[in-house]
């Protein structure tokens, strides 16, 4: 293939990808960019954090870890995808199965996925509460009684 061809090519697909992305369009997945980040809740020989990496390919990623006294105690790895209209949360946690939750609300703040048939949680929420908070949990119902874990998050600054 000639320089000319190639060249003629790159700008085409240049082109295309601009003319995609100028007319506004906004993927449904960066309705959630407010989640992206590094966020922590650290406690006296506790530290509980997350890190959401910005959409890119129709999926954000999420890594979640649980740290006691300096030694890993859990970890999850979740991946969001777009789902038709919705958004599908696929919590990849250590030591057990796949669970797939669908998102039920969704807005500028606040993201709710839901699995009823999960046996805990079935509900996973977060919540942007302000620029540099965020509130996530857990909930469901255990042997006929409501659940809930909450994690309140503060945007980490540094790295450890």
């Amino acid at each position: 293939m000639s320089k000319s061809k190639i060249s003629g090519l790159f700008l085409l697909v240049l082109l295309a990808t601009t003319t995609a992305h100028s007319h506004g369009e906004e993927r449904p997945l960066s309705r959630l960019r407010w989640l992206v980040g590094r966020w922590e809740n650290v406690r006296p020989r506790l530290v509980m954090d997350e890190a959401w990496l910005p959409a890119v390919g129709n999926t954000m990623m999420g890594v979640g870890r649980v740290v006691k006294s300096d030694s890993l105690v859990t970890y999850e790895i979740v991946i969001i995808r777009e789902v038709g209209s919705r958004f599908a949360y696929e919590a990849h946690p250590a030591g057990q199965e796949t669970t797939t939750f669908m998102s039920t609300v969704v807005n500028d703040s606040t993201i709710i996925f839901e699995n009823p048939a999960h046996d805990f949680p079935q509900r996973i929420g977060y919540q942007l509460v302000g620029p540099d908070s965020l509130y996530a949990w857990i909930e469901g119902t255990v042997r006929g009684k409501v659940k809930r874990n909450e994690f309140p998050y503060q945007r980490a600054i540094h790295s450890k």
